[in-house]
């Protein structure tokens, strides 16, 4: 015997199923919306994010620990900018900061700090030493006694040295920058008569040097369409490991450096105030990129306005050695153009002067 289904039944449950189904959605879209509007409002607030640091120090003064901790970007945006001003500026004295390092390395009197800075007095000295103590940044044992940095004081020390070395490259920059605003310094005349060519005899004067000592038997000038002059030579290749106080490698080094390393390779031009050198090239170049051949190897770096474009890159393998430096002065500097003829002509002079160097010019 067959049972014969109540269709009207089921549709009824089915709907009220339904209703029962939407009600549910509805909730769900409410407390997904009352959700992101608190996730939102919280946004908002930390919305520039958080700094989380901690760290420890062991020395011989003892062991200094930060707990983890957390400091919203958004309130630190807000602090007293005069406040932090001052701060900065005790840091940013030289013999304020020697004396804080000197002393965080291991305790000293005053004497002490006086042979070890060379500060030629201990009025000098205590000078600085009183503003130092009145700002709870050195202690002194006793009357007389050692002078050391609060520990709660070290670690933050640390970091902001820390710091600084990320900065530190920034130095060479803002030079630069100095560098372009008073280029008349270096190159001498009127602005609108600055001569490119003065960059490039002051590169060249790079690789003559290598041919004076015996390591560079060829130079070729390549001038290119877009206004742009190559200079490669044979000679050693610039180095490219990092000196023995720093993390970069030593051709950003000569490249960036205005007072280091640049010393004797210097180009000055006629009414000139200071010697071109490779940083002063890189400095007032538009775009600046070297191509170094040694160890077996083919380095690159890319330069805009003397900032690093990228790392030093390992791109080849090859036998050669040399260094080639390829620049596009700044027009905002520059208003004339290389020019053949005049290539042509230096480069004879400079041939005449050196016989067994091979010079030569080529154009694309």
């Amino acid at each position: 015997m067959s049972t014969m289904r109540d269709y009207g039944l089921e549709l009824d449950a089915m709907q009220a199923q339904m209703k029962e189904l939407q009600q549910l959605v509805r909730q769900l879209i409410h407390n997904q919306a009352e959700g992101q509007a608190i996730h939102t409002e919280k946004n908002m607030s930390t919305e520039l994010g958080s700094v989380f640091y901690s760290g420890q120090y062991r020395g011989a003064q003892g062991s200094f620990r930060w707990e983890p901790q957390e400091k919203q970007v958004s309130l630190l945006m807000q602090m007293d900018g005069e406040k932090i001003a001052k701060i900065l500026a005790v840091f940013g004295h030289k013999q304020r900061l020697d004396i804080l390092r000197s002393v965080l390395q291991e305790p000293l009197t005053g004497p002490e700090l006086v042979e070890r800075l060379n500060m030629g007095t201990t009025g000098q000295l205590y000078h600085h030493i009183k503003a130092l103590v009145g700002a709870d940044l050195l202690i002194q044992e006793e009357r007389g006694g050692k002078y050391t940095i609060p520990g709660h004081r070290a670690l933050p020390l640390l970091l902001l040295l820390a710091a600084a070395a990320d900065f530190i490259d920034t130095s060479d920059y803002l030079d630069m920058t100095e560098a372009r605003h008073n280029a008349h310094t270096y190159l001498g005349g009127a602005h609108e008569q600055y001569d490119p060519h003065l960059l490039l005899w002051a590169v060249v004067e790079n690789s003559i040097l290598e041919h004076i000592h015996g390591t560079c038997s060829e130079i070729h000038i390549f001038l290119h369409l877009d206004g742009s002059i190559t200079v490669s030579d044979n000679g050693r290749g610039i180095p490219v490991q990092a000196l023995p106080d720093s993390e970069l490698p030593r051709v950003q080094t000569v490249l960036t450096d205005m007072n280091r390393l640049n010393a004797s390779a210097s180009f000055l031009a006629p009414g000139g105030e200071k010697g071109i050198s490779m940083p002063i090239v890189n400095a007032l170049s538009r775009q600046l990129s070297v191509e170094i051949r040694r160890d077996n190897k083919v380095f690159q770096q890319q330069y805009r306005h003397g900032i690093p474009q990228s790392e030093l890159l390992t791109v080849g393998r090859t036998n050669e050695t040399g260094t080639s430096i390829t620049f596009l002065p700044d027009r905002d500097i520059f208003s004339q153009a290389f020019e053949f003829s005049v290539l042509e002509k230096q480069a004879a002079d400079i041939s005449a002067f050196y016989p067994k160097l091979r010079l030569q010019v080529v154009t694309d």
